[in-house]
């Protein structure tokens, strides 16, 4: 009797880049990255760009050991190479580094449209972004704050999550992309109880932590304390935290935000959420550095991204650092390798073991 070959086995993950804002630092950081050839016996990447760009910055790099390859299409993809996919035409782009521009703008939004269509195909099995200036890149097409509204309407999901990673650091808010003025309204209990599904169920099944502990801020200084500042954590924070317990999951809080991170409390938790952007993000760009990841938590699909954004104020100088943006490739490595061990140790639960320190892609090459 003949065993059944699996040829898929070894078959290498394609992990789809897309450019960004091609004035900022993404093309710097793509091609320092992925000119490490260790990267290629890792992942396929395949870049959705524009083939011309890429030489004037590989040129502008001097990296002579960097080549690409273009192609039409994933299914045309060649392993140990860094594969190109063309979103423009032939037409010649105005390459103006640190300066916003509107066809700057419309290529970003050609190369998110082409990787994530094909994502939704299965051409592709992971997504990461490079930054895009939310300015330029809005149109009637994209009438979206950011990447993570963008990709929760694409694939039909009601609610995801932004969530922070740097190592064991994870940070994640209830409201992303709106203003300071919005944030008590539009902060209600049944939207941080779908935010704190999310992230559990993110933690369990993306990062394999079997029984997460997750702590909660406060939306006001000190908490509120008690009442005094505020009453949003009497009203339903706490509440919501008590439902949260109730229904199996490790939830802790309401805490003051200077505090838990001041402290190093933060520490002590699997993962903090935050109830706006900046109280979350702040501290965790201080903490993490330029090591920090933004995950999108929830989608059926796996994408990151660098936590900086177009960085035009040294664009065209080559002073980027690579390692926020080398650490979204390994985390979305990661997670999807999680995903796999997820859903097998689901349908045989003995025989396959939840170790949330395996699959640890970033340790293998440091930046």
């Amino acid at each position: 009797m003949f065993k059944k070959i699996n040829h898929n086995k070894d078959k290498k993950i394609k992990v789809a880049i897309t450019h960004g804002d091609f004035n900022g630092i993404s093309y710097e950081v793509i091609i320092k990255t992925l000119s490490d050839n260790r990267l290629l016996e890792m992942f396929t990447p395949v870049v959705y760009g524009l083939p011309k760009v890429m030489g004037f910055f590989r040129k502008s790099l001097n990296i002579k050991e960097f080549n690409y390859h273009t192609i039409t299409r994933p299914e045309k993809t060649v392993d140990q190479k860094v594969n190109i996919i063309n979103v423009g035409d032939d037409a010649e782009v105005k390459i103006e580094p640190g300066n916003s521009s509107a066809e700057a703008g419309k290529m970003a939004f050609k190369a998110l449209e082409k990787s994530t269509n094909d994502l939704k195909d299965k051409k592709v099995d992971i997504l990461v972004t490079a930054p895009i200036n939310k300015f330029n890149i809005h149109s009637e097409a994209f009438p979206f704050h950011g990447h993570t509204e963008y990709l929760t309407e694409k694939f039909k999901t009601s609610q995801s999550l932004m969530l922070m990673v740097s190592g064991s650091l994870r940070v994640a808010t209830v409201t992303n992309h709106i203003p300071v003025s919005e944030i008590s309204r539009q902060l209600t209990p049944d939207l941080i109880m779908e935010k704190l599904k999310i992230l559990h169920q993110s933690l369990r099944k993306d990062f394999l932590i079997d029984m997460p502990k997750i702590a909660v801020l406060g939306l006001n200084p000190h908490a509120g304390d008690n009442g005094l500042i505020g009453t949003e954590e009497k009203d339903f924070i706490e509440d919501v935290i008590t439902q949260a317990n109730e229904q199996k999951m490790l939830v802790f809080g309401p805490y003051p935000a200077d505090g838990l991170f001041g402290s190093g409390n933060y520490k002590k938790f699997d993962a903090v959420l935050g109830m706006y952007h900046d109280q979350a993000l702040t501290p965790f760009k201080v903490l993490a550095g330029e090591t920090g990841v933004n995950y999108t938590a929830g989608l059926p699909i796996v994408r990151t991204s660098p936590d900086h954004g177009t960085a035009y104020d040294i664009a065209g100088k080559f002073i980027a650092s690579t390692g926020s943006f080398r650490n979204a490739i390994y985390l979305a490595l990661d997670i999807y390798k999680n995903r796999k061990k997820w859903d097998e140790m689901n349908k045989n639960p003995l025989t396959v073991s939840a170790d949330s320190n395996q699959n640890r892609s970033r340790s293998q090459l440091d930046d």
